[in-house]
Order: C-alpha cells, then structure tokens, then sequence
C-alpha cells in the first residue's frame, strides 16, 4: 500500500525569498516541500484579509504550514480559514503579549509609520531592523536571502507585525524558538522547543536541526 504523501508548505519571513529554505530537506518518500512568497498587499488591507489571498495557494488538504518570523504570524491568520494537519511557527509569536517592548511601544506611538520608505532602498539598514545585531559579517548572505523591497509592502509588513493583536495562542500550535533570537528574545516566549545557540535566522544556519526533527514533529499527535 502507497504511503500518503503529507504536504508541507513554507513562509518565509518578513522580505525574505523562500531561498532561505533551500536547505530544508525532508524524505521525499513521505513528504513535498512547497514554498511560499510573499505577494503585495492591497490599500488598507488587513493581515487577516491578506491572509485569506494567501490562503489560495495552499492546494492539497489536511497540510503542514509552516511559517518563519512575520511568516510565522501570516501561517497562523491562514490557519483561520482552512483545516491543517499541523501548524508550526518559527522564530515567531504566538500573541501580542511575545511581541518585544519596543515593539510594542511602536505601535501604541505609531512610530513605525517613520521606518519603512528609507528601508526599502537601504538593504543594510532594512537588515538591522529584521535580524537585530551583529548583522555586518552576514551581509552577503542578507542581500541574497532579503528580496522584497517594495516601500508599500515594508510599510504594511512592519505595521501588520507591531499591531498584531492576537490575544491568545492558537491551540496546538508548535513553536520553535531559538534562545540567542534578538529580535523576539525567548525571555517573552512561552511553551516553544527551545534551539541552543538559534538566532533569529536559524532556519538558514541550523537547518541540520530542522532536517532531522521536522519529519518527528510532524508526525506527532
């Protein structure tokens, strides 16, 4: 008898192209790995609506979807409006009450309406805002990973991100969570896996990890 196949989409992080899941290889025998990418939203669209667009693009039932970041809270908006058969976010929040102080001060001032248009022509920058510090060494491989640098798409990201107002964690969500992450430090994150020595951009530099647990987690009941 024919083993199912389980079908396993990927959301990459805010600006990120799917290539930072080049990497990620799970058993061909049991799984198809489908990348996703992020597409411009509509005037005043809610991230709840983009959502729903977004939603489209996932063509098999009963799937995986597994989202990066910013990602993480797209996959879990998407998760309202069709049934999966595991949800798992990465580097991510689970709710509002995870978002960073700064962050949330951002929002509450609406100073992010001061960020975004400089980022989208300053990759540089743009990359200290995405991925915290220590960022120099990495550039090569920000230039290659960062590849949406439309200002209206920044703007709403970065908006959509602060003022994300999930009060409470989706019920069976799986969380990893790296304990070096500066941008969502694990001091505000509760009830994930935790990665010793995961940054923020662990799904490119410990996709070993990821290769040998990913097939296990989601299998789990």
């Amino acid at each position: 008898m024919t083993q199912e196949v389980i079908h396993v989409y990927l959301m990459p992080g805010m600006a990120a192209s799917p290539v930072i899941f080049e990497h990620i290889k799970l058993p061909e025998n049991q799984f198809k790995v489908h990348w996703l990418e992020w597409v411009l939203p509509i005037d005043n669209e809610t991230i709840s609506d983009y959502s729903l667009r977004m939603v489209s693009n996932i063509k098999h039932k009963n799937s995986v979807l597994l989202g990066v970041s910013f990602g993480g809270v797209l996959v879990q908006e998407m998760s309202k409006h069709i049934k999966l058969r595991k949800l798992i976010i990465v580097s991510s929040v689970k709710s509002m009450r995870e978002l960073p102080k700064h962050m949330l001060l951002a929002n509450k001032t609406k100073a992010y309406k001061l960020v975004p248009t400089q980022l989208a022509s300053n990759i540089d920058l743009f990359a200290k805002y995405a991925f915290g510090k220590n960022v120099k060494k990495r550039m090569v491989l920000y230039k290659r990973y960062l590849s949406v640098n439309n200002p209206k798409y920044l703007s709403w990201a970065i908006k959509q991100m602060v003022s994300w107002n999930q009060k409470e964690p989706i019920p069976n969500l799986v969380h990893i969570h790296g304990d070096n992450d500066s941008v969502f430090p694990i001091k505000n994150i509760k009830d994930c896996i935790s990665i010793k020595n995961g940054t923020h951009i662990m799904i490119i530099n410990k996709y070993k990890w990821f290769n040998e647990n990913l097939p296990r987690i989601i299998l789990e009941d």
